[in-house]
């Protein structure tokens, strides 16, 4: 018989990450990128434009050297990530207060701290929920502030997924407010390299299925998140986004047909992702200003 292993909590008992501060220039380039990548009607942002919501995901980017990767793709060491055994990572959700938009072409501050840090048990085992907070200022006044939440085990654990991909079945919304898409490998490729994300299940299928256990690519939480954030920004172009949050629920694989729904109820709206398989693979509310 193996012996029992620790409690998760005790791998983090002394782990105190301090505050850590960048700047960055903002430069129009990656919100143009992006753009392109989501095949965004009209023309690109304008250099002294006004950074959608969650669009900061494309600045303030760390490369480690090729080296410091791990198996994953994912970085062996970080600030941010716990010194966890076998760590896997998860990108489970997060909220985001705005009080003024981010402006392209003014250069800005980010302050990452650590929120939280809690070990909760679930169905699968033991999980460590991590909270990084950002603080992103501009000519010396807060912008806005971001919470994400990440959840990591000690070790794989068997997730229940289809056996394949499904490239035919549509999935279908009553809502209002409606964004299809058929993400296929390249997307994937593209908002990977945008996002300096190098998580191989986002781009190498053979490790998706061999190693992860999926049956093909799979589409990014983050990417979810934006698109969610794009269908009110389509909808309601004039509304300033003052607050949201998101969660991710059940992974979307590369090939499937997902439909991005949402509803306006006054001064809020209430977004989902949905494919055949499930009706909210992640969802969100914004509050409009």
């Amino acid at each position: 018989m193996q012996p029992t292993p620790p409690p998760l909590s005790t791998y983090v008992e002394s782990w105190t990450p301090g505050p850590v501060e960048e700047e960055d220039p903002l430069d129009a380039s990656p919100a143009a990128a992006l753009s392109a990548v989501l095949n965004l009607p009209g023309p690109g942002p304008r250099a002294d434009g006004l950074l959608p919501p969650l669009w900061q995901w494309l600045y303030f980017l760390n490369w480690p050297a090729g080296r410091e990767l791990g198996a994953d793709g994912h970085p062996s060491n970080g600030h941010f990530l716990p010194p966890l055994p076998h760590r896997q990572r998860m990108w489970a959700g997060g909220r985001c207060e705005i009080s003024e938009p981010l402006r392209l072409g003014v250069p800005a501050e980010r302050v990452s701290s650590l929120a939280s840090v809690t070990a909760k048990l679930g169905r699968t085992g033991e999980m460590l929920f991590v909270t990084e907070r950002r603080e992103f200022r501009q000519r010396g006044r807060t912008c806005l502030v971001e919470e994400q939440d990440i959840v990591y085990r000690s070790g794989r654990s068997a997730g229940q997924h289809p056996s394949g991909v499904d490239e035919l079945t549509r999935p279908h919304g009553d809502e209002p407010w409606q964004l299809p898409l058929h993400p296929d490998p390249a997307l994937l490729f593209r908002f990977s390299a945008l996002t300096a994300n190098a998580h191989r299940i986002h781009y190498d299928a053979p490790y998706c299925r061999g190693e992860e256990g999926y049956p093909g690519l799979v589409v990014h939480g983050p990417l979810l998140a934006l698109l969610m954030l794009e269908l009110a920004r389509r909808h309601a172009p004039d509304r300033q986004v003052r607050s949201l949050s998101y969660r991710l629920r059940r992974p979307v694989f590369a090939g499937e047909h997902l439909l991005v729904c949402g509803t306006p109820r006054g001064d809020r709206a209430e977004l989902r992702v949905a494919t055949h398989r499930e009706e909210r693979h992640a969802g969100a509310e914004v509050t409009f200003a």
